[in-house]
């Protein structure tokens, strides 16, 4: 493999030699990464006033550390994410087939996403937060103007499996059950494909420099996609691959690593540089083995990146949140919950990283000493999804219970 100069790269097995774009060397702006999108060769492809929420004095005798809960919605809340340009306003999606735009402070539903058919299992902001993108399980996807209130888009792909608008262009990613990955030009529609392997894609994100895209996949494989020219620029398989399907996966504040999760039990430290593998993870070695045998393993449900020291945290089926040291691959602690970790995140500027469990109850863990800092409890189920502000003030909750709870999280102490 020669990579040096960024020219060429062997891909090993059935994959093709593939050109490696070069990336220019200089920091690009937003508005440099929209204009090379602009030149991407897509091809053509085919209000309520209810505010549904009650404080905190409405509630029942039952704990509940939340500020507001918004339950506008009639089934299992799914996911929800928050607005990046203000931090004020929560999308949430939910089985009864609806997602909401509502604000933080007093919950008022500015937009209800309608007309989808199947539970609604991703939702989020563009990048300028004036455009919101809700996907439902059957392969639905709409495109909603907030300000207006309005769908401006809508086409129908496979099982959808993710979602993910491109950092800082109108730009619209998706990953579905047939292994494809989808990217639309937003309202225009303008589309193309990145097929792979007849496998789902399970996981996918595009990286901090708006030009790649890296995708997790059924089969364990990872792939690269370079945006512009529709290549894999690098493909992780076979001995460096995982064992079992991605679960979920991270990059690091400069998106020079990546970091991947399997049912396998394993993580994988990835460089986007050269598509190496430079790191592995596991809390059981000998268990990660046994998964070649078709044993049992602890699938890895969420990993994340910390910014202001080399650490990254492990959030597992069994309920354990590992903590490890990036650069020397150490496990530094073990962080045990009562029942198993759906998501984890950490806070922008701190060592804090934050989990929520199936027992329904949202965890504030100090990376440093492996302690718990705080436990939000309110929640009458399992919570599903959760998203932290860029401040860490502010915590949203999406719940089994059809509810999302609005927590602060900022304590004197901290």
């Amino acid at each position: 493999m020669d990579n040096t100069d960024g020219n060429s790269i062997e891909l090993y097995g059935d994959e093709e030699i593939v050109e490696v774009i070069d990336l220019d060397e200089s920091e690009p702006g937003p508005d440099d990464l929209a204009d090379d999108l602009e030149d991407v060769d897509f091809e053509d492809a085919g209000n309520t006033d209810d505010e549904g929420w009650e404080t905190e004095d409405e509630m029942e005798d039952e704990q509940d550390d939340s500020e507001l809960t918004f339950s506008k919605h009639s089934g299992s809340v799914f996911c929800v994410s928050l607005d990046p340009a203000t931090n004020s306003l929560a999308v949430t999606g939910g089985e009864d087939d609806k997602a909401y735009v509502w604000r933080l402070n007093d919950g008022e539903v500015l937009l209800e996403c309608t007309g989808h058919k199947d539970s609604v299992t991703c939702a989020v902001f563009s990048h300028d937060s004036s455009l919101v993108a809700t996907g439902d399980m059957s392969g639905l996807v709409k495109a909603w103007k907030v300000e207006t209130k309005e769908e401006i888009w809508s086409f129908e792909v496979g099982d959808l499996e993710w979602l993910e608008w491109h950092p800082c262009a109108p730009v619209l990613l998706a990953g579905t059950d047939d292994g494809n990955v989808w990217m639309w030009k937003i309202p225009s529609g303008d589309c193309k494909t990145f097929q792979s392997s007849a496998c789902q894609a399970t996981s996918g994100k595009v990286l901090p420099d708006g030009k790649r895209a890296v995708v997790g996949y059924e089969d364990g494989t990872v792939r690269f996609w370079d945006l512009k020219a529709g290549n894999a620029v690098h493909v992780v398989k076979g001995q460096d691959g995982h064992k079992g399907a991605l679960t979920c996966l991270a990059c690091n504040k400069d998106g020079s690593l990546v970091l991947t999760g399997s049912v396998d039990g394993t993580a994988k430290l990835i460089s986007t540089v050269t598509g190496k593998v430079v790191g592995w993870f596991s809390l059981e070695v000998g268990k990660a083995k046994a998964s070649n045998e078709g044993e049992e393993s602890n699938s890895v449900e969420s990993v994340g990146f910390c910014n202001i020291l080399p650490l990254i945290a492990l959030a597992y089926l069994d309920g354990t949140l590992a903590i490890f040291d990036l650069s020397t691959q150490v496990l530094r602690h073990r962080c045990h919950h009562e029942a198993g970790i759906v998501h984890l995140q950490w806070e922008d500027s701190s060592s804090v990283v934050s989990t929520c469990c199936l027992d329904g109850v949202l965890r504030l863990w100090d990376a440093r000493s492996g302690g718990i800092v705080s436990e939000f409890r309110g929640h009458a189920a399992e919570v599903l999804d959760f998203s932290i502000n860029r401040e860490g003030t502010v915590a949203v909750t999406a719940s089994g219970d059809h509810q999302a709870k609005v927590f602060c999280i900022q304590r004197p102490d901290r």
